[in-house]
């Protein structure tokens, strides 16, 4: 199992947030709204599910901090508006 570490503006998976295997980024908007901008995973990693526990450890982040997502990255929103339990932090 992978671990996701929180960096500068993301969550990724790998030795180091520059070069991660993995990643969801996101930029804060205001105060109670981040935007998803972006997921990435590697060749390595693909095919594990990696994609959805990136998009769901941002759902958790956001609802610890008490904030919404705007997804702009198309697989982050695919994910929020097809998984119900998720739609509570959908801005």
């Amino acid at each position: 199992m992978s671990t996701i570490k929180k960096g500068e503006g993301k969550f990724f998976v790998g030795e180091n947030e520059t070069s991660p295997l993995a990643e969801i980024t996101f930029q804060q908007k205001d105060d109670r709204t981040l935007i998803v901008d972006h997921t990435y995973v590697s060749d390595e990693l693909r095919g594990q599910g990696m994609a959805g526990k990136l998009v769901e450890k941002m759902v958790t982040y956001a609802r610890e901090e008490g904030k919404k997502i705007i997804p702009e990255c198309s697989y982050a929103e695919s994910k929020i508006k097809k998984t119900p339990e998720y739609h509570d932090v959908l801005a």
